[in-house]
C-alpha cells in the first residue's frame, strides 16, 4: 500500500482550495452587512430580506424550477426508454444512427445546439417560452440520462426478467415490476442529473426563451454584468444549499439501495443453496 505522501496531501489540499475556496467566500460575503462584496462591513442577512421582496429574481427562480422538474422528469422517461432499447434489443436497422443521435448532445458545443433548436422553434412558428426552453433542456439532458441508465442496464441479471416472464408475467410488467425496481437508484441519479444540468444552463435557454419566460442563470448573468450584489451572493448562498442538500439525500438513498440489494441478493443465494 502506498503511502500518502506530501506531496499527494499538497496537490490535493491545492485542488480542494481551488474548486471550493470561491464558494466558501461566497456564502461568506452573502451574510456582509455591507453593499460592497469585497469589503466586510459586519455580520447581517438583510440581503436575503431584500432577496425575497425581488420579485424579478423570485419570479425567474420558479420558472427555472418548473422548467427543471419538466425537462428532467421527460428526460428520464426518454433517456431511459432510449437505454432500454440500446441495450436490450439486439441489431435492428438504424441501430447505429440511433445510438448517435442519443449520444450526440454530449459531444455538441451548446452554442450550435442552442441556435439549431432556436432555427428549429421559429421554422416551425412556435413561440419562445417555457416550453421551448423545457424542450430544449429534455433534448440534450435525455443523453446524460441514458448513459446513466444503460450503465446499470448492462450489469443486470436478466436471468430476473426471465423468472419473471416464466412465472406469467407481461414484459411490462416484468419490467415495472422487476427491472425498474433494481435500476430505481440510476433512474434517480439520471433525473437528478437533469435536473441539475437544467438549472445549471445558460447558454441553451438564452437561444431558446422569450421575454416571457427568464430563468435564472439568465437573471444572474444579466445582473452580474452591471456589477456583483450582496443579493446574487445571497441568491447564490441558497442554491449551494439546495445543490448540497440534493447531492446528500441522492448518496444517502444510492447508499441505501445499494445495502437492500446486497441484502436481497444474499437472501435469494442462501434460499437457492
Amino acid at each position: 500500500m502506498r503511502r500518502f505522501s506530501w506531496f499527494n496531501a499538497t496537490s490535493l489540499t491545492l485542488g480542494f482550495a481551488f474548486l471550493y475556496l470561491p464558494m466558501v467566500l461566497l456564502v461568506i460575503y452573502s451574510f456582509n452587512g455591507g453593499r460592497l462584496v469585497t469589503v466586510w462591513a459586519g455580520f447581517s442577512t438583510k440581503w436575503y430580506g431584500e432577496l425575497l421582496r425581488n420579485k424579478d429574481f423570485l419570479n425567474a427562480a420558479w420558472v427555472t424550477l418548473k422548467v427543471a422538474v419538466a425537462s428532467s422528469t421527460l428526460a428520464t422517461i426518454l433517456g431511459t426508454m432510449a437505454a432500454y432499447v440500446l441495450v436490450r434489443v439486439g441489431r435492428f436497422p438504424g441501430r447505429t444512427l440511433f445510438s448517435g443521435m442519443i449520444y450526440a448532445p454530449l459531444v455538441m458545443p451548446e452554442v450550435i445546439t442552442g441556435l439549431s433548436l432556436l432555427l428549429l422553434f421559429i421554422g416551425v412558428g412556435i413561440d419562445r417560452g417555457v416550453f421551448t426552453i423545457v424542450l430544449a433542456h429534455t433534448t440534450f439532458a435525455m443523453c446524460y440520462v441514458s448513459v446513466v441508465v444503460s450503465s446499470r442496464l448492462v450489469t443486470f441479471d436478466q436471468s430476473l426478467e426471465e423468472a419473471a416472464l416464466d412465472l406469467g408475467s407481461s414484459p411490462f410488467e416484468a419490467f415495472r415490476l422487476v427491472t425498474l425496481p433494481i435500476i430505481a437508484p440510476a433512474v434517480i441519479s439520471g433525473w437528478l442529473l437533469a435536473f441539475t444540468l437544467s438549472l445549471d444552463d445558460l447558454v441553451i435557454a438564452s437561444f431558446t426563451t422569450g421575454p416571457s419566460a427568464t430563468t435564472l442563470p439568465i437573471k444572474i448573468f444579466s445582473a452580474v454584468r452591471l456589477g456583483v450584489s450582496p443579493e446574487i451572493n445571497a441568491l447564490s448562498t441558497i442554491m449551494i444549499g439546495i445543490v448540497t442538500v440534493g447531492v446528500v439525500t441522492a448518496s444517502l438513498i444510492t447508499k441505501r439501495a445499494a445495502v437492500a440489494q446486497a441484502r436481497d441478493e444474499q437472501a435469494a443465494a442462501r434460499v437457492t443453496t
